[in-house]
């Protein structure tokens, strides 16, 4: 395999998986919009001072966290992640298993 082809194959993975991500970028900025227009759709006429202060309070919280508290933070939420996964699991193996009988 000579040079040449070597780094025609290499721009052409590099152009496949810059179109894929493309695709997910497009879907991902997609689904956003939609859900920012629902968001503006639902309070629309409501006052959302409050909760635009209690989220830069909670920025702010996050913010000036220690390293230690922001770690153990982010442990809790794998943590619930993982809980989650491991329920959305059990729940899958107990209908294939009812599926089976």
């Amino acid at each position: 395999m000579g040079l040449g082809s070597f780094f025609k194959k290499a721009f052409g993975d590099m152009k496949a998986s810059a179109k894929a991500q493309h695709e997910v970028d497009k879907a991902e900025f997609a689904a956003t919009k939609a859900e920012a227009k629902a968001n503006f759709e639902e309070n629309r006429g409501h006052n959302t001072f409050a909760r635009a202060k209690a989220d830069a309070k909670q920025h702010w919280d996050d913010a000036h966290m220690s390293p230690s508290e922001r770690a153990a933070k982010e442990q809790e939420a794998r943590d619930a992640r993982i809980a989650e996964a491991n329920q959305r699991k059990a729940d899958a193996e107990a209908r294939y298993n009812a599926a089976k009988k």
